[in-house]
């Protein structure tokens, strides 16, 4: 029998197996449950209308009104292309903490989604029709980097202030296509690109990128920026910017101030730009493409790419380039960088012997730009003469880029002492305002206050003329004189932009080519031994009205259009002939009508033959009764007889006078018959109606 102490001890033993035992069960039992659990879970880890890759969702173009639920473990959700509203955006939606993007564009949304992941970083919301960017709704994702919200309905005034103030990891926003008329306000200083095209940004004040040191890339395309409304130092802020365009606005020169230390792409297409200051690119040492295309340059100024050390593509097609000498810098700059710049559309339009040539290919005609400056003594100025424009008195203008091409040659030349020689202004010349030379004969006139035509005739052809003109001053000393080569064919040019009321010098002598040069152009001619034909001439007073000027004016007005003052004399002749004629004919039409009816008040009778009375079965009498119309009037008619006395009383025969072809002068609309007093055969039978006779 086993004593009591050991009894207690098997007790225990037992009682601590079973305990084991129980525990063993349970761990099992939850070991099977929680595997039976997650298999449950792998059954609906993807949605059956979408179709799931890991943790990348695909529920895009599925017709869907709302998100299905989604397994915890997903991270990048695709649900474009379908009619979810803000209704079809369940609550739960923010308890996904591991999504990381989320794709809702093109659907038909209305307003800023409130339920977001708060872990999530990149949102893309474009095509909807969102008009309210609340800072509440931002404000519950602070991690996020990126937003996309192009092709909604957001303006100004519809982004609460401060909006972005919980955003601050907020490095990419788009907000293209909007209706955006100002740059929004509080963007977070993380930003580091920001889209702003197709808007209707008209005005960019100063403090508009305040704080924004960090952003890189800005876009400004398509909206209503002019150079009036942007402040000056608005992109100076910018210090870290590495791409700006502006493509599609109403610029005419480059905004100032542009950044310049770390710019590398530089679009300023298709705007109105006409002038390129020199220094606008000034800095842009980092700068690897300028797009200047679509635009209304003509020419560049010299210096304008001195720092673009990096640039490798060159972008200007679309521009009515003028290739003459003021682009001579630019060809050679090409030449220099070689193959390590692509330059695109820079075709010439101006001038036409060069028209479709691209400015790399014109190595030829640009090195007789340097041989016309030898020719002249003189360097070759920073730009062409344009328009006709030229400098007078002792100063070298500044040409602007901006105006039209060269009237006379592609290549004006400019020096203080050319070769050609002029008269001392110091010796009193007694020139007028043509003058004959060998060869040539020079011809000036004065046609405003500030322009003088020039024209000459040649004996010989010669293959351009040497003009250059002087102002004469007071003083002694020879001011500064201004040359251009004219083409051959040329017989006139015009002076303009001169000094009023003041004297000028005129001179032209004609060039020979060399037989060693180059033909096309002709800076290759040099000089022939004729003396220089010269004429002087003034320019008139603004202020004085020069009655002589204006007659001068009004003869070549009529002289210069011949053919249309013959043509206009003969059609007043013309037409001065065909009323001519017509008054006649009717003149003789209504004359040869009242002779049949109408005797001349005057008098006399002689129109009237007497064969008419013979035919009418008359006889001539001193008082004969005339009938005009439906009555009729006594008329008394003179004789050459003298007057003889009349009885007392006397008797009148009334005579109806009827035309030798038996018709009446007047078609009443209908006959009539008088039965008070019968009827007369014979008159009816002649076609005589009722109412050209009567009785008495």
């Amino acid at each position: 029998m086993m004593a009591p102490e050991g009894i207690g001890e098997l007790r225990d033993l037992l009682f601590f197996v079973l305990l084991c035992f129980t525990l063993l069960t349970e761990l099992l039992e939850m070991t099977a449950a929680s595997s039976q659990g997650l298999d449950g879970e792998d059954d609906i880890v993807c949605p059956s209308v979408c179709r799931c890759d890991e943790d990348f969702i695909y529920c895009n173009d599925r017709g869907l009104s709302a998100i299905p639920p989604l397994p915890p473990s997903a991270s990048v959700l695709y649900l474009q292309n379908n009619h979810i509203d803000n209704a079809g955006l369940p609550r739960s939606l923010e308890h996904h903490t591991t999504v990381r993007v989320i794709y809702l564009y093109d659907n038909e949304l209305d307003d800023f989604p409130m339920h977001m992941p708060p872990s999530l970083k990149e949102l893309h919301l474009q095509d909807n029709n969102i008009r309210v960017l609340p800072r509440a709704a931002l404000a519950r994702l602070p991690l996020l980097e990126k937003l996309h919200l192009d092709d909604n309905s957001v303006s100004t005034v519809s982004i609460e202030d401060q909006a972005f103030a919980d955003n601050p990891r907020l490095r990419l926003l788009f907000l293209s296509r909007n209706h955006l008329s100002s740059i929004p306000s509080g963007l977070p200083a993380s930003l580091e690109e920001l889209r702003l095209d197709d808007n209707r940004i008209s005005t960019i004040p100063t403090h508009a990128f305040r704080g924004l040191s960090s952003l890189r890339r800005l876009v400004l395309d398509g909206n209503l920026l002019a150079n009036q409304r942007i402040a000056d130092d608005t992109f100076s802020r910018l210090s870290n910017l590495t791409e700006l365009s502006l493509v599609r606005n109403s610029l005419q020169t480059p905004p100032l101030n542009l950044p310049s230390a770390h710019l590398q792409r530089l679009s300023l297409q298709d705007n109105n730009l006409i002038h390129m200051p020199r220094g606008s690119l000034d800095g842009m040492r980092r700068l690897q493409r300028l797009d200047l295309s679509g635009n209304n340059l003509t020419t560049l100024p010299r210096g304008l790419f001195r720092d673009l050390e990096n640039l490798g593509q060159l972008l200007v097609r679309g521009n009515p380039w003028h290739c003459g000498c003021n682009l001579r810098w630019l060809h050679d700059w090409l030449e220099a960088k070689g193959n390590t710049i692509t330059v695109r559309g820079f075709i010439c339009q101006t001038p036409e012997r060069v028209r479709d040539m691209a400015l790399r290919d014109l190595t030829n005609q640009m090195d007789e730009c340097e041989l016309a400056a030898a020719a002249g003594g003189g360097g070759l100025g920073t730009g062409v003469g344009v328009g006709g424009n030229r400098v007078s008195g002792g100063a070298v203008g500044v040409i602007s880029t901006t105006l039209s091409p060269p009237q006379g040659s592609l290549f004006t030349l400019r020096s203080k002492r050319p070769g050609l020689g002029f008269p001392e202004t110091g010796l009193d010349y007694t020139l007028s305002s043509s003058g004959v030379g060998k060869n040539l004969a020079l011809n000036v006139k004065p046609l405003s206050h500030d322009s003088i035509r020039v024209t000459w005739s040649v004996a010989q052809t010669s293959s351009s003329f040497r003009l250059s003109w002087l102002r004469l001053g007071t003083s002694s000393a020879m001011g500064s004189i201004t040359e251009t080569l004219v083409r051959g064919e040329r017989r006139e040019y015009l002076l303009t932009s001169l000094q009023p009321a003041s004297s000028y010098i005129i001179c032209m002598v004609p060039l020979v080519s060399n037989s060693g040069s180059r033909s096309g152009l002709p800076g290759g001619d040099t000089e022939s031994n004729e003396v220089p034909v010269c004429a002087r001439t003034e320019t008139s007073d603004p202020s004085q009205p020069d009655e002589e000027q204006g007659e001068d004016k009004s003869s070549d007005q009529m002289t210069s259009l011949p053919l249309a003052g013959i043509i206009g004399g003969a059609s007043a002749i013309v037409s001065l002939a065909l009323i001519i004629a017509i008054f006649c004919w009717y003149g003789h039409r209504a004359g040869h009508l009242k002779s049949r009816d109408h005797y001349s008040h005057s008098g006399s009778r002689k129109s009237k033959n007497y064969d008419d009375y013979i035919e009418s079965g008359t006889k001539k009498d001193n008082t004969i009764l005339e009938i005009r119309s439906p009555g009729f009037q006594m008329t008394p008619m003179a004789t050459r007889q003298t007057l003889q006395p009349k009885p007392a009383r006397e008797d009148y025969i009334i005579h109806t006078i009827f035309p030798s072809n038996g018709t009446g002068l007047y078609k009443p609309s209908q006959n009539t018959t008088n039965s008070g007093y019968g009827t007369n055969r014979g008159y009816r039978e002649g076609g005589i109606p009722d109412i050209d006779y009567s009785y008495t």
